[in-house]
């Protein structure tokens, strides 16, 4: 059946019964998608942070408001 058909006999129905079909649809399309879709592994993590770091490092070398703050690195702020 192709998406036309389909539409077409979507509107057959009245809306609260289209909004039930579509809501199942939904959740079934929800359900393959988690599925599919698994999370990066800890190797890919490391990867996408050294990458970003790798990306942002010539921005911090450079301004000093973005590690203002470094120089409390050293500070004992439990005492």
């Amino acid at each position: 059946m192709s998406k036309k058909e389909i539409l077409e006999e979507l509107k057959k129905l009245s809306p609260a019964e289209r909004l039930v079909v579509i809501e199942a649809a939904l959740g079934e399309l929800r359900g393959e998608l988690q599925q599919s879709e698994s999370p990066p592994g800890k190797e890919d993590r490391k990867r996408q942070l050294a990458s970003a770091a790798g990306a942002l490092f010539a921005d911090y070398a450079a301004d000093a408001e973005l590690t203002a703050f470094s120089v409390l690195d050293g500070e004992d702020f439990h005492a």
